[in-house]
């Protein structure tokens, strides 16, 4: 029996039309797929009905840890392991092959990934996205939010994959915009009231507001190698640069808001 046999991929939605075809085609050898979809209206839903080996469920938004959370407990999964990827994350033919061969130890309950990160499906060099479990025991794994995103934590042992996710998001840049600005709002919340001590290197540099975006651009050109992925490479960079100025720039009005607070203060 293969190991596929023994994963059912779980997917959350919302107005993926642009995407999720590409993603469930890379998937065409699960018995299975459930999704959770939060209300698209684009066509999404249309498209998951139309596949057989698809159990699409709705649920309202509130958080990504609370969607796949439902996803995970409240659907009915009934194999051992699940494979958690996003709707614009697409399995590569190496990928399901080595998860095919797959036979995990009995101390290793989570498998963490790499992702190709592609400008209009073109695969770039290097990106600033980070490796992240997507294969775990259904019993050993649970989501938390984090940020303005989410994981998934896994008790046991986790290893990696040597096969690789392309991230290939094609949604219209107005939606990007506007998730980036939701984001932002989180993030210099998040940011804002950690101490020094407790924050990461890159949320130090954004702490200092200024230095982030001109860093991030240069980041991704240089040390990722985005000025030899022409155009695409230049595309993903000012992408970056962009998401980081609007972070910047709402650090920098929650400063100016704290300042104006200190000063009525000392008029009183």
């Amino acid at each position: 029996m293969r190991f596929t046999d023994q994963i059912t991929p779980l997917i959350l939605t919302f107005d993926e039309a642009p995407n999720i075809r590409r993603t469930l085609d890379a998937l065409s050898w699960a018995r299975e797929l459930v999704v959770v979809d939060s209300g698209s209206t684009d066509g999404t839903t249309e498209i998951l009905e139309a596949q057989r080996n698809v159990r699409l469920f709705y649920r309202s938004f509130d958080s990504f840890a609370k969607q796949c959370e439902f996803g995970l407990r409240e659907t009915e999964i009934a194999s051992d392991w699940v494979l958690y990827l996003d709707a614009d994350h697409v399995v590569t033919e190496a990928l399901a092959a080595e998860l095919s061969a797959l036979d995990p130890p009995s101390e290793v309950s989570g498998y963490e990934a790499s992702f190709t990160y592609c400008v209009q499906g073109r695969p770039l060099r290097g990106s600033l996205y980070p490796p992240r479990t997507v294969l775990f025991r259904r019993h050993a794994g649970h989501f938390l939010d984090v940020g303005h995103g989410h994981r998934v934590e896994v008790e046991g042992r986790v290893t990696r994959l040597s096969g690789r996710i392309l991230h290939d998001d094609r949604k219209p840049r107005a939606r990007w915009l506007v998730a980036q600005a939701s984001y932002a709002e989180i993030e210099a919340k998040q940011i804002a009231a950690s101490g020094w001590r407790d924050l990461n290197w890159p949320d130090r540099i954004r702490r200092l507001i200024v230095p982030a975006p001109p860093i991030a651009l240069l980041w991704c050109l240089v040390l990722k190698g985005g000025l030899f992925d022409g155009w695409a490479g230049w595309h993903y960079a000012l992408e970056r640069a962009i998401a980081e100025a609007i972070l910047s720039l709402r650090l920098l009005e929650q400063e100016l808001e704290r300042c104006g607070r200190v000063k009525h203060r000392g008029r009183e």
